[in-house]
């Protein structure tokens, strides 16, 4: 997909419980800073008027009559359809309100609705962490290329998404790739965002130092304890975040087992990843028993920390070597290490979101047309 040459302009929306944020793109860019406009997440009438002023004052900024209209929205949603169920951070929606209709009936332009996690995992695909690793690939020599991504996000709670062959996979009831509720590791009784969120690295912390927990500082303050540039329990940070990379390990083991692809992780926590990364792909290589006690491989997979130089090096190196083909003299090609990695965004979140958002509706209208 040629983002950058495309000339049709899409408007955009990023939705959060204080602030909507509404911009353009076209060719990949945004085309003007971002208008604001308060949520009013408790009325639903404001809300709704607030949404549609933004979109008409971007139409009156762009330089040429927009294609459609293409966003993030928390869920629960039905995405397809467009329409907003009962969401927790924006008490106003309840019943089933039908956005996207609206919007496409107000403004008449194609209108899609998808989850943050999703636009995220769709952004990196296409123009992101997916071709980053596979040109890194080629210039190493490597005929390994990756077409699966699974994105994940770090933040107020713990977000996914699937992209396949340049596609965009929600699933028959757009519910895919909810891993915030796949059972944790750690506390086996809960969902694992209660692991794996900012909450959680407050807990822990609090936990294993001093501090109340009515006192616990941010996340970013314990980055700071335990990387030695702030006044903190240092031991605690530390096992703040190497037990988020457990807990985050275990949830993707479980991932890849049914996925098979490359792991991008995005979201404000993905900061602190030099912290958390080494303990989440021990865990993702670590092993589980079978009811006699034998310890056997947690995945048919070999995972790699892509952000690590030498790990790099022997992801792309795999262990290719020349085999003959029974009764004949013919050699081919075979390399046993079943592998993926894992990274950082190479968008930034927030850009991934919008230019999949660009993406999908540019993928959408030509699927379509």
């Amino acid at each position: 997909m040629q983002l950058n040459a495309d000339s049709r302009i899409v408007m955009t929306l990023d939705a959060g419980g204080t602030n909507l944020r509404f911009s353009a793109i076209r060719g990949n860019q945004v085309l003007f800073d971002p208008i604001h406009f308060p949520t009013e997440a408790d009325n639903l009438t404001r809300c709704l008027a607030n949404i549609v002023e933004g979109f008409t004052q971007v139409r009156t900024r762009c330089p040429a009559p927009p294609a459609a209209i293409s966003f993030a929205f928390p869920g629960p949603v039905d995405y397809p359809a467009g329409i907003v169920g009962d969401l927790g951070n924006l008490p106003g929606f309840r019943g089933g309100v039908a956005l996207g209709p609206m919007l496409e009936e107000h403004f008449g332009l194609r209108t899609f609705i998808n989850n943050d996690g999703d636009l995220f995992t769709y952004g990196e695909a296409i123009c992101g962490f997916l071709p980053f690793v596979n040109e890194r690939l080629k210039a190493a020599g490597s005929a390994k290329q990756y077409k699966n991504l699974f994105g994940i996000t770090l933040g107020t709670g713990f977000g996914a998404g699937i992209a396949r062959n340049g596609e965009l996979f929600i699933g028959d009831n757009a519910a895919a790739a909810e891993i915030w509720v796949s059972r944790g590791k750690l506390h086996n009784r809960c969902f694992v965002e209660e692991d794996v969120s900012i909450r959680a690295v407050q807990r822990v912390y609090a936990e294993n130092s001093k501090v109340k927990h009515t006192e616990t500082p941010t996340p970013k303050d314990i980055y700071g304890f335990a990387t030695g540039s702030g006044q903190g329990d240092r031991q605690a940070a530390i096992l703040a975040f190497s037990t988020l990379g457990e807990a985050i390990g275990d949830a993707l083991a479980n991932a890849m087992t049914l996925i098979d692809g490359l792991v991008v992780i995005g979201g404000g926590l993905s900061a602190a990843a030099p912290l958390f990364m080494p303990r989440l792909v021990a865990e993702m290589n670590g092993t589980i028993e079978t009811l006699g006690g034998q310890q056997i491989p947690r995945m048919e997979l070999k995972a790699f920390n892509l952000e690590d130089a030498a790990s790099f090096d022997t992801f792309a190196r795999g262990e290719a070597r020349q085999i003959t083909v029974p009764g004949s003299s013919r050699q081919v090609t075979y390399d046993p290490l079943k592998r993926i990695g894992v990274g950082l965004s190479r968008l930034g979140t927030s850009q991934a979101v919008s230019i999949g958002a660009y993406a999908f509706a540019l993928h959408e209208l030509d699927r379509r047309s």
